[in-house]
Protein backbone atom coordinates (compact mmCIF):
# COMPACT_ATOMS: atom_id res chain seq x y z
CA UNK A 1 0.00 0.00 0.00
CA UNK A 2 2.93 2.76 1.06
CA UNK A 3 4.59 1.32 -2.75
CA UNK A 4 1.08 2.29 -4.26
CA UNK A 5 0.60 5.67 -2.26
CA UNK A 6 4.48 6.75 -2.66
CA UNK A 7 4.07 5.92 -6.89
CA UNK A 8 0.77 7.73 -7.39
CA UNK A 9 2.38 10.80 -5.52
CA UNK A 10 5.20 11.28 -7.74
CA UNK A 11 3.05 10.23 -10.78
CA UNK A 12 1.01 13.03 -9.51
CA UNK A 13 4.14 15.66 -9.39
CA UNK A 14 5.97 15.04 -12.24
CA UNK A 15 2.45 15.24 -14.23
CA UNK A 16 2.15 18.57 -12.78
CA UNK A 17 5.54 19.87 -13.59
CA UNK A 18 5.37 18.31 -16.55
CA UNK A 19 2.09 20.09 -18.25
CA UNK A 20 2.92 23.41 -16.51
CA UNK A 21 6.36 23.05 -18.71
CA UNK A 22 4.70 22.22 -21.74
CA UNK A 23 1.91 24.31 -21.24
CA UNK A 24 4.28 26.83 -21.56
CA UNK A 25 5.45 25.79 -24.60
CA UNK A 26 2.05 25.45 -26.23
CA UNK A 27 0.55 28.68 -24.86
CA UNK A 28 2.80 31.03 -26.73
CA UNK A 29 3.20 29.01 -29.59
CA UNK A 30 -0.42 29.44 -30.45
CA UNK A 31 -0.26 33.09 -29.45
CA UNK A 32 2.98 33.24 -32.35
CA UNK A 33 0.34 31.44 -34.75
CA UNK A 34 2.13 28.22 -34.77
CA UNK A 35 -0.21 25.04 -35.16
CA UNK A 36 0.39 22.58 -32.49
CA UNK A 37 0.16 19.00 -33.81
CA UNK A 38 0.86 17.24 -30.23
CA UNK A 39 0.53 18.06 -26.52
CA UNK A 40 1.50 14.97 -24.62
CA UNK A 41 2.20 13.92 -20.89
CA UNK A 42 4.85 10.88 -20.90
CA UNK A 43 5.92 8.88 -23.73
CA UNK A 44 5.16 6.27 -25.81
CA UNK A 45 2.65 4.77 -26.88
CA UNK A 46 -0.61 6.44 -26.42
CA UNK A 47 -2.65 5.60 -23.75
CA UNK A 48 -5.58 8.42 -23.73
CA UNK A 49 -5.66 11.15 -27.00
CA UNK A 50 -8.41 13.57 -28.05
CA UNK A 51 -8.01 15.97 -31.21
CA UNK A 52 -9.94 19.58 -30.35
CA UNK A 53 -10.86 21.87 -32.80
CA UNK A 54 -7.85 23.49 -33.69
CA UNK A 55 -6.12 19.72 -34.68
CA UNK A 56 -3.83 19.59 -31.54
CA UNK A 57 -4.14 16.05 -30.15
CA UNK A 58 -4.38 15.93 -26.47
CA UNK A 59 -3.07 12.54 -25.28
CA UNK A 60 -1.40 10.96 -22.03
CA UNK A 61 1.27 8.62 -22.99
CA UNK A 62 2.62 5.02 -21.33
CA UNK A 63 5.93 6.04 -19.79
CA UNK A 64 5.55 9.14 -17.57
CA UNK A 65 9.05 11.01 -17.52
CA UNK A 66 8.10 13.66 -19.31
CA UNK A 67 6.38 15.24 -22.24
CA UNK A 68 6.64 16.91 -24.95
CA UNK A 69 4.86 19.61 -27.37
CA UNK A 70 5.08 18.86 -31.20
CA UNK A 71 4.24 21.93 -33.44
CA UNK A 72 4.36 22.10 -37.36
CA UNK A 73 8.02 22.47 -38.37
CA UNK A 74 9.65 21.84 -41.87
CA UNK A 75 12.58 20.13 -40.67
CA UNK A 76 10.48 16.96 -39.37
CA UNK A 77 8.10 16.63 -41.78
CA UNK A 78 7.55 18.07 -45.16
CA UNK A 79 4.21 20.66 -44.71
CA UNK A 80 2.06 21.28 -47.28
CA UNK A 81 2.31 25.31 -48.81
CA UNK A 82 -1.04 26.02 -47.33
CA UNK A 83 0.08 25.69 -43.96
CA UNK A 84 3.85 27.11 -44.13
CA UNK A 85 2.95 29.67 -42.95
CA UNK A 86 2.11 27.88 -39.70
CA UNK A 87 5.19 26.30 -39.06
CA UNK A 88 7.84 27.00 -36.38
CA UNK A 89 10.75 27.18 -38.28
CA UNK A 90 9.10 29.51 -40.64
CA UNK A 91 8.47 32.11 -37.52
CA UNK A 92 10.95 35.05 -36.93
CA UNK A 93 13.65 34.19 -34.41
CA UNK A 94 12.36 36.47 -31.56
CA UNK A 95 9.17 34.26 -31.93
CA UNK A 96 11.15 30.99 -31.49
CA UNK A 97 12.65 32.20 -28.49
CA UNK A 98 9.83 32.90 -27.15
CA UNK A 99 7.91 29.74 -27.56
CA UNK A 100 10.84 27.73 -26.05
CA UNK A 101 11.67 30.07 -22.95
CA UNK A 102 7.62 29.91 -22.21
CA UNK A 103 8.44 26.29 -20.78
CA UNK A 104 10.85 27.34 -18.32
CA UNK A 105 9.12 30.65 -17.13
CA UNK A 106 6.00 28.50 -16.74
CA UNK A 107 7.97 26.57 -14.14
CA UNK A 108 8.99 29.62 -12.66
CA UNK A 109 5.79 31.01 -12.89
CA UNK A 110 3.87 28.16 -10.58
CA UNK A 111 6.64 28.86 -7.83
CA UNK A 112 5.11 32.15 -7.60
CA UNK A 113 2.11 31.32 -7.40
CA UNK A 114 2.67 28.66 -4.87
CA UNK A 115 4.61 30.82 -2.78
CA UNK A 116 2.05 33.59 -3.06
CA UNK A 117 -0.29 30.95 -1.29
CA UNK A 118 1.42 29.49 1.33
CA UNK A 119 2.57 33.06 1.93
CA UNK A 120 -0.93 34.49 1.98
CA UNK A 121 -1.86 31.67 4.19
CA UNK A 122 0.41 32.95 6.78
CA UNK A 123 4.03 31.90 7.72
CA UNK A 124 5.25 30.45 10.09
CA UNK A 125 8.70 28.74 11.69
CA UNK A 126 10.70 28.66 14.64
CA UNK A 127 12.95 31.12 15.98
CA UNK A 128 16.64 29.94 15.44
CA UNK A 129 18.20 30.19 19.16
CA UNK A 130 21.42 28.18 20.18
CA UNK A 131 21.38 25.20 22.19
CA UNK A 132 24.78 24.47 22.38
CA UNK A 133 28.11 25.48 20.77
CA UNK A 134 30.74 22.62 20.34
CA UNK A 135 34.24 23.02 21.25
CA UNK A 136 37.01 24.13 18.69
CA UNK A 137 34.06 25.23 15.74
CA UNK A 138 32.90 27.63 13.69
CA UNK A 139 30.31 29.08 15.67
CA UNK A 140 32.64 29.11 19.16
CA UNK A 141 35.71 31.16 16.81
CA UNK A 142 32.87 33.78 16.14
CA UNK A 143 31.59 33.64 19.99
CA UNK A 144 28.30 32.66 19.47
CA UNK A 145 26.96 31.29 22.48
CA UNK A 146 24.09 29.30 23.89
CA UNK A 147 20.78 30.96 24.27
CA UNK A 148 21.54 33.86 21.57
CA UNK A 149 19.31 34.23 18.61
CA UNK A 150 21.21 34.09 15.14
CA UNK A 151 19.16 37.20 13.40
CA UNK A 152 21.43 37.51 10.52
CA UNK A 153 24.19 35.34 8.63
CA UNK A 154 26.09 37.34 6.55
CA UNK A 155 23.38 40.41 6.62
CA UNK A 156 20.91 38.46 5.70
CA UNK A 157 17.83 37.86 7.75
CA UNK A 158 16.98 34.71 9.84
CA UNK A 159 13.99 34.73 11.24
CA UNK A 160 12.90 31.24 11.30
CA UNK A 161 14.72 27.79 11.26
CA UNK A 162 13.87 27.70 7.61
CA UNK A 163 15.64 31.01 6.71
CA UNK A 164 19.12 30.33 8.63
CA UNK A 165 19.05 26.64 6.78
CA UNK A 166 18.65 28.27 3.38
CA UNK A 167 21.21 30.90 4.44
CA UNK A 168 23.73 28.08 5.59
CA UNK A 169 23.18 26.04 2.57
CA UNK A 170 24.11 29.19 0.09
CA UNK A 171 27.55 29.05 2.29
CA UNK A 172 28.94 25.11 1.39
CA UNK A 173 31.96 24.95 -0.57
CA UNK A 174 32.84 28.71 0.57
CA UNK A 175 36.50 29.74 1.61
CA UNK A 176 36.04 32.97 3.54
CA UNK A 177 34.35 34.66 5.98
CA UNK A 178 30.91 33.95 7.35
CA UNK A 179 29.20 36.89 9.22
CA UNK A 180 26.64 36.20 12.15
CA UNK A 181 24.15 39.25 13.86
CA UNK A 182 22.74 37.53 17.26
CA UNK A 183 20.83 39.04 19.90
CA UNK A 184 19.76 37.81 23.47
CA UNK A 185 16.74 37.20 24.91
CA UNK A 186 14.79 40.11 25.68
CA UNK A 187 17.49 42.40 24.31
CA UNK A 188 17.24 44.66 20.83
CA UNK A 189 21.03 44.50 21.20
CA UNK A 190 22.89 43.34 18.21
CA UNK A 191 26.25 41.44 18.47
CA UNK A 192 27.84 40.89 15.12
CA UNK A 193 30.67 38.77 14.40
CA UNK A 194 32.64 36.31 11.91
CA UNK A 195 35.27 33.51 11.23
CA UNK A 196 36.99 32.39 8.78
CA UNK A 197 36.05 29.07 6.47
CA UNK A 198 37.77 26.78 4.24
CA UNK A 199 35.38 24.91 1.55
CA UNK A 200 32.90 24.29 4.01
CA UNK A 201 31.53 20.93 3.89
CA UNK A 202 32.30 20.32 0.76
CA UNK A 203 33.20 16.79 1.01
CA UNK A 204 30.08 15.63 3.00
CA UNK A 205 27.71 13.81 0.83
CA UNK A 206 24.92 15.20 3.15
CA UNK A 207 25.99 17.99 5.14
CA UNK A 208 25.04 18.62 8.75
CA UNK A 209 24.79 22.56 8.50
CA UNK A 210 24.45 23.34 11.86
CA UNK A 211 27.05 20.49 12.71
CA UNK A 212 29.02 21.87 10.40
CA UNK A 213 28.61 25.46 12.26
CA UNK A 214 29.50 23.65 15.85
CA UNK A 215 25.87 24.39 16.70
CA UNK A 216 22.69 22.96 17.78
CA UNK A 217 19.41 24.59 17.67
CA UNK A 218 17.23 24.84 20.95
CA UNK A 219 14.41 22.27 21.34
CA UNK A 220 13.31 21.35 24.86
CA UNK A 221 14.32 17.86 27.18
CA UNK A 222 12.87 14.77 25.63
CA UNK A 223 11.89 13.48 28.64
CA UNK A 224 11.60 9.63 29.03
CA UNK A 225 8.23 9.67 28.69
CA UNK A 226 6.31 6.73 26.86
CA UNK A 227 4.69 7.25 23.63
CA UNK A 228 3.31 4.43 21.81
CA UNK A 229 3.93 0.98 23.30
CA UNK A 230 4.69 -1.74 20.89
CA UNK A 231 2.32 -4.66 21.29
CA UNK A 232 3.18 -7.89 22.69
CA UNK A 233 7.05 -5.89 23.13
CA UNK A 234 9.11 -6.11 26.55
CA UNK A 235 7.59 -2.84 28.06
CA UNK A 236 4.08 -3.77 27.34
CA UNK A 237 4.88 -7.06 28.98
CA UNK A 238 6.26 -5.66 32.06
CA UNK A 239 3.51 -3.51 32.21
CA UNK A 240 4.19 -0.55 30.96
CA UNK A 241 1.52 2.31 29.62
CA UNK A 242 1.55 5.05 27.07
CA UNK A 243 2.05 8.54 29.65
CA UNK A 244 4.74 6.74 31.71
CA UNK A 245 7.63 8.25 32.61
CA UNK A 246 10.13 6.07 33.44
CA UNK A 247 12.59 7.57 37.03
CA UNK A 248 14.67 5.35 37.13
CA UNK A 249 17.04 1.73 35.77
CA UNK A 250 18.49 -0.27 38.31
CA UNK A 251 18.39 2.54 40.72
CA UNK A 252 19.88 4.69 38.22
CA UNK A 253 18.46 8.23 37.44
CA UNK A 254 16.81 8.13 33.87
CA UNK A 255 16.44 12.11 33.43
CA UNK A 256 16.74 12.23 29.51
CA UNK A 257 14.66 9.68 26.86
CA UNK A 258 18.64 9.42 25.57
CA UNK A 259 19.68 8.15 28.91
CA UNK A 260 17.13 5.62 28.91
CA UNK A 261 17.55 4.14 25.35
CA UNK A 262 21.76 4.01 25.79
CA UNK A 263 21.06 2.34 29.30
CA UNK A 264 18.51 -0.39 27.24
CA UNK A 265 20.53 -0.69 24.12
CA UNK A 266 23.78 -1.61 26.28
CA UNK A 267 21.60 -4.60 28.03
CA UNK A 268 20.31 -6.99 25.11
CA UNK A 269 18.21 -9.54 26.72
CA UNK A 270 19.12 -8.99 30.23
CA UNK A 271 16.57 -7.80 33.01
CA UNK A 272 15.67 -4.43 34.46
CA UNK A 273 14.00 -3.12 37.66
CA UNK A 274 12.17 0.40 35.95
CA UNK A 275 11.01 2.21 38.48
CA UNK A 276 7.81 4.65 35.96
CA UNK A 277 5.65 7.22 37.54
CA UNK A 278 2.34 6.95 36.58
CA UNK A 279 -0.39 9.68 37.26
CA UNK A 280 0.14 10.23 41.36
CA UNK A 281 1.68 6.73 41.43
CA UNK A 282 5.66 4.96 41.86
CA UNK A 283 5.70 1.51 40.30
CA UNK A 284 8.37 -0.83 40.13
CA UNK A 285 7.92 -3.19 36.48
CA UNK A 286 10.56 -5.88 35.84
CA UNK A 287 11.45 -5.81 32.05
CA UNK A 288 13.31 -8.07 30.31
CA UNK A 289 14.78 -6.75 27.06
CA UNK A 290 14.75 -7.88 23.51
CA UNK A 291 18.51 -9.13 22.70
CA UNK A 292 18.35 -7.66 18.29
CA UNK A 293 21.51 -8.48 15.94
CA UNK A 294 22.02 -5.92 13.18
CA UNK A 295 25.27 -5.84 11.21
CA UNK A 296 27.11 -8.16 13.74
CA UNK A 297 26.12 -6.01 16.63
CA UNK A 298 23.75 -7.00 19.29
CA UNK A 299 21.76 -4.25 21.34
CA UNK A 300 18.76 -4.02 23.76
CA UNK A 301 15.15 -3.02 22.90
CA UNK A 302 11.49 -2.89 24.75
CA UNK A 303 9.35 -1.73 22.24
CA UNK A 304 8.67 1.75 23.12
CA UNK A 305 8.70 5.26 21.88
CA UNK A 306 9.03 8.74 23.17
CA UNK A 307 6.15 10.92 23.67
CA UNK A 308 7.65 14.17 21.64
CA UNK A 309 7.67 17.59 23.50
CA UNK A 310 6.21 20.46 22.28
CA UNK A 311 8.11 24.22 21.54
CA UNK A 312 7.52 26.86 23.72
CA UNK A 313 4.89 29.42 22.19
CA UNK A 314 6.94 31.92 22.91
CA UNK A 315 9.40 29.80 20.39
CA UNK A 316 6.94 30.06 17.61
CA UNK A 317 7.28 32.93 14.79
CA UNK A 318 4.45 33.76 12.83
CA UNK A 319 3.83 36.21 9.94
CA UNK A 320 0.70 37.70 8.10
CA UNK A 321 0.98 39.49 4.85
CA UNK A 322 -1.44 41.12 2.78
CA UNK A 323 -1.94 39.90 -1.21
CA UNK A 324 0.46 42.48 -2.55
CA UNK A 325 3.13 41.76 -0.11
CA UNK A 326 2.71 38.52 -0.14
CA UNK A 327 3.32 38.58 -3.81
CA UNK A 328 6.57 40.28 -3.46
CA UNK A 329 7.51 37.82 -1.06
CA UNK A 330 7.22 35.10 -3.56
CA UNK A 331 9.18 36.35 -6.10
CA UNK A 332 11.51 37.54 -4.10
CA UNK A 333 11.33 33.37 -2.65
CA UNK A 334 11.19 32.04 -6.36
CA UNK A 335 14.35 34.55 -7.44
CA UNK A 336 16.78 33.77 -4.29
CA UNK A 337 16.20 29.78 -4.81
CA UNK A 338 17.06 30.30 -8.76
CA UNK A 339 20.42 32.00 -7.97
CA UNK A 340 21.00 29.67 -5.65
CA UNK A 341 20.16 26.56 -7.92
CA UNK A 342 22.36 28.11 -10.18
CA UNK A 343 25.36 28.92 -7.78
CA UNK A 344 25.00 25.41 -6.48
CA UNK A 345 25.52 24.08 -10.17
CA UNK A 346 28.52 26.03 -10.38
CA UNK A 347 29.65 25.18 -7.24
CA UNK A 348 29.04 21.01 -8.23
CA UNK A 349 31.08 21.89 -11.87
CA UNK A 350 34.20 23.59 -9.75
CA UNK A 351 34.04 20.69 -7.18
CA UNK A 352 33.62 22.39 -4.30
CA UNK A 353 30.01 20.62 -3.86
CA UNK A 354 30.21 16.75 -4.01
CA UNK A 355 28.20 15.18 -6.75
CA UNK A 356 26.94 12.94 -4.60
CA UNK A 357 24.59 15.68 -3.85
CA UNK A 358 22.42 14.73 -7.31
CA UNK A 359 19.44 13.41 -7.19
CA UNK A 360 17.28 11.24 -9.09
CA UNK A 361 14.26 9.99 -9.55
CA UNK A 362 13.97 7.58 -6.36
CA UNK A 363 15.09 10.37 -3.93
CA UNK A 364 12.38 12.47 -6.01
CA UNK A 365 9.59 10.19 -5.19
CA UNK A 366 11.04 9.74 -1.30
CA UNK A 367 10.57 13.18 -0.81
CA UNK A 368 7.43 13.64 -2.74
CA UNK A 369 5.76 11.30 -0.59
CA UNK A 370 7.54 12.22 2.69
CA UNK A 371 6.06 15.99 2.25
CA UNK A 372 2.89 14.95 1.12
CA UNK A 373 2.31 12.80 4.52
CA UNK A 374 3.32 16.42 6.04
CA UNK A 375 0.68 18.15 4.97
CA UNK A 376 -0.53 19.92 1.96
CA UNK A 377 1.71 23.23 2.49
CA UNK A 378 5.04 21.16 2.99
CA UNK A 379 4.19 19.23 -0.66
CA UNK A 380 3.06 22.49 -2.42
CA UNK A 381 6.80 24.16 -0.99
CA UNK A 382 8.23 20.89 -2.27
CA UNK A 383 6.16 21.18 -5.62
CA UNK A 384 7.71 25.15 -6.14
CA UNK A 385 10.91 23.64 -5.32
CA UNK A 386 11.20 20.72 -8.04
CA UNK A 387 9.22 22.98 -10.84
CA UNK A 388 12.56 25.97 -9.93
CA UNK A 389 14.63 23.52 -10.31
CA UNK A 390 13.66 21.94 -13.73
CA UNK A 391 13.04 25.34 -14.69
CA UNK A 392 16.67 26.33 -14.44
CA UNK A 393 17.81 22.83 -15.47
CA UNK A 394 16.09 23.28 -18.69
CA UNK A 395 17.13 26.91 -19.51
CA UNK A 396 20.90 25.30 -18.96
CA UNK A 397 22.69 26.11 -22.18
CA UNK A 398 23.39 22.07 -23.40
CA UNK A 399 21.74 21.11 -26.13
CA UNK A 400 18.43 18.83 -26.51
CA UNK A 401 17.37 20.97 -23.22
CA UNK A 402 15.55 23.98 -23.83
CA UNK A 403 18.17 26.50 -23.07
CA UNK A 404 20.07 24.98 -26.06
CA UNK A 405 18.05 26.09 -28.57
CA UNK A 406 17.79 29.16 -26.98
CA UNK A 407 21.99 29.58 -27.50
CA UNK A 408 21.45 28.17 -31.35
CA UNK A 409 18.38 30.97 -31.87
CA UNK A 410 20.36 33.96 -29.81
CA UNK A 411 23.59 33.22 -32.04
CA UNK A 412 21.38 33.09 -35.13
CA UNK A 413 19.58 36.80 -33.70
CA UNK A 414 23.51 38.24 -33.33
CA UNK A 415 24.77 36.48 -36.70
CA UNK A 416 22.00 37.56 -38.81
CA UNK A 417 21.57 33.37 -40.24
CA UNK A 418 20.96 30.28 -38.37
CA UNK A 419 23.51 28.02 -36.55
CA UNK A 420 25.10 25.34 -39.43
CA UNK A 421 23.10 22.22 -39.40
CA UNK A 422 26.15 20.00 -39.04
CA UNK A 423 27.03 22.00 -35.99
CA UNK A 424 23.36 21.87 -34.16
CA UNK A 425 23.81 18.31 -35.21
CA UNK A 426 27.25 17.79 -33.16
CA UNK A 427 25.76 19.80 -30.28
CA UNK A 428 23.06 17.84 -29.91
CA UNK A 429 25.11 14.55 -30.03
CA UNK A 430 27.57 16.33 -26.90
CA UNK A 431 24.04 17.71 -25.13
CA UNK A 432 22.71 14.28 -25.18
CA UNK A 433 25.51 12.27 -23.86
CA UNK A 434 25.84 15.05 -20.73
CA UNK A 435 21.97 14.89 -20.22
CA UNK A 436 22.32 11.15 -20.28
CA UNK A 437 25.58 11.01 -17.99
CA UNK A 438 23.91 13.12 -15.31
CA UNK A 439 20.83 10.89 -15.59
CA UNK A 440 23.37 8.31 -14.80
CA UNK A 441 24.93 9.67 -11.56
CA UNK A 442 22.16 10.69 -10.34
CA UNK A 443 20.60 7.25 -10.50
CA UNK A 444 23.65 5.78 -8.82
CA UNK A 445 23.63 8.09 -6.00
CA UNK A 446 19.85 6.70 -5.27
CA UNK A 447 20.80 3.48 -5.69
CA UNK A 448 23.47 3.79 -3.41
CA UNK A 449 21.34 5.69 -0.91
CA UNK A 450 18.70 2.76 -0.81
Amino acid sequence: MDLIYTILVTLLTLAVLVAVHEYGHFWVARRCGVKVLRFCIGFGKPLWSRTDSHGTEWAVAAIPLGGYVKMLDEREAPVDSAEQHLAFNRKPVLQRIAVVAAGPLANFLLAIVAFWGLYLSGESGYVPVIGEVSANSVAEVAGLEPGQEIVAVDGQETPTWQALSFRLLDRIGDTGTISFAVKYPDSDVIYESEAVIERWLSEQEEPDLYGGLGISLYRPAVLPIAGEIVPEGPAERAGMESGDTVISADGIAMPLWSDWVNYVRARPGESISVEVERGLQRLVLNLTTDRVTENGESFGRVGMSVELPSMPPEMLRQFQRGPLESLGAGLQRTSDLVVFTLESIKKMIQGLISPKNLSGPITIAKVATASAESGLESYISFLALLSISLGVLNLLPIPVLDGGHLLYYTLELLAGRPVPEKIQALGYQVGMFLVLGIMMVALFNDFSRL
